[in-house]
């Protein structure tokens, strides 16, 4: 198999040659490396952001969407490699799972920890529900990705569009259904977990239970707001982040 490459995985939407650290975003589902470009525009040029772009959306759509959230994340842990700066991974969702499962094969496969794991809107590992909950019917995917308000509505009441959008969503509901995360405390790098205090997929005592997977340090935030709450809190993330990047500011 030829080895990945990183410019079909990543999106700098700010290159910068003065950055000392780098973020790693992973969207959730359904989404795209684009979900990041705000945070990246905020915390340019002393912060670089690499946002991943899976399989199956915007300039990767004619690939079929990964169904695999372990394989998915081994095939970006190969593109991401040992960093040549601080560098922190941050996950929404779906993302949280992924930045998590690469985080703990880079630090299996001794290419180094994060200096720091972000975790957003996501049940930890332990407190995940049983897979037979996803959604598998297009009605009531759609229906919940309404409710949650993460998909534009341009795309779920356009006929033409959503049609553009549902591989994509129903990939990322099997990958979540046939996830089964690594479990116990993998990880001695900190965490950082984020949670919204209205979100209905991963309540605040769902998202504190990240602390189970670390020996690391462990902070938790709650902002206001539903499943996508980091939306409305770009300017208060980068300034979490260059906390914790402080070679970067």
């Amino acid at each position: 198999m030829r080895p990945e490459e990183p410019d079909l995985w990543l999106r700098r939407f700010h290159p910068s040659a003065e950055a000392t650290s780098e973020l790693v975003c992973f969207p959730h589902a359904g989404g795209s490396a684009a979900y990041w470009h705000p945070l990246s525009s905020v915390l340019s040029p002393g912060i670089e952001v690499s946002a991943v772009q899976y399989p199956g959306r915007h300039d990767r759509r004619r690939e079929a969407p990964a169904d695999d959230l372990c394989g998915l994340a081994d095939r970006i842990t190969e593109v991401l490699g040992r960093a040549a700066r601080p560098r922190a991974l941050l996950g929404h969702s779906m993302g949280a799972s992924l930045a998590y499962e690469v985080a703990v094969r880079l630090a299996a496969r001794g290419l180094g920890e994060p200096a720091v794991l972000v975790v957003s809107g996501r049940r930890a590992p332990s407190r995940l529900r049983p897979a037979g909950d996803r959604l598998t019917d297009d009605a009531a995917l759609v229906a919940r990705m309404r409710a949650l308000g993460g998909t534009e509505s341009a795309f779920l009441d356009d006929e033409e569009l959503l049609g553009l959008v549902l591989p994509t969503l129903r990939g990322d509901y099997r990958a979540l259904a046939s996830y089964a995360p690594t479990q116990g405390r993998p990880l001695s790098c900190p965490v950082l977990a984020l949670a919204g205090d209205r979100d209905p997929e991963a309540s605040v005592e769902d998202v504190r239970a990240w602390c189970r997977h670390t020996s690391g340090d462990f902070r938790l935030n709650v902002f206001t707001g539903g499943h996508f709450f980091l939306t409305d809190h770009t300017a208060a993330l980068a300034g979490l982040v260059r906390t914790l990047l402080p070679a970067a500011v």
